[in-house]
């Protein structure tokens, strides 16, 4: 069960903050899971752009943006059940974001994980 001293959980607040701290100025990044996701930002975006066109990037929050880069990130290099990911990111949603972020990005996230299992079909 996590709890919120498990590591990956610790992990995953520490990549947050540092991609939040980047979306208003630049400065050094120390989470190497934070690295990874910038290295794939822009294909990951695009996920993001076709799974929530309704929502273009400049008007979604930076909290819940990021969130949805690190699942996403997540997402493709499948290092955990897609479930587990997902709840993560819904949990770091409800915790540092509005009171709609956790259904934003459930939503966005349910509907890149159909894309990604067609992709695999």
């Amino acid at each position: 069960m996590k709890t919120s001293q498990d590591p990956r959980h610790l992990e995953r607040i520490a990549a947050l903050k540092s991609l939040f701290a980047l979306s208003f100025h630049k400065q050094r990044v120390n989470s190497k899971l934070a690295r990874e996701v910038l290295v794939r930002v822009k294909s990951i975006d695009e996920r993001i752009v076709k799974a929530a066109p309704e929502w273009p990037l400049v008007k979604v929050a930076q909290v819940d943006l990021n969130i949805l880069r690190l699942a996403i990130f997540e997402l493709t290099l499948r290092r955990e059940p897609q479930r587990v990911i997902i709840d993560e990111a819904v949990e770091l949603a409800k915790e540092f974001g509005n009171d709609k972020s956790g259904g934003f990005v459930n939503g966005v996230l349910g509907t890149i994980v159909k894309a990604l299992q067609a992709e695999v079909d």
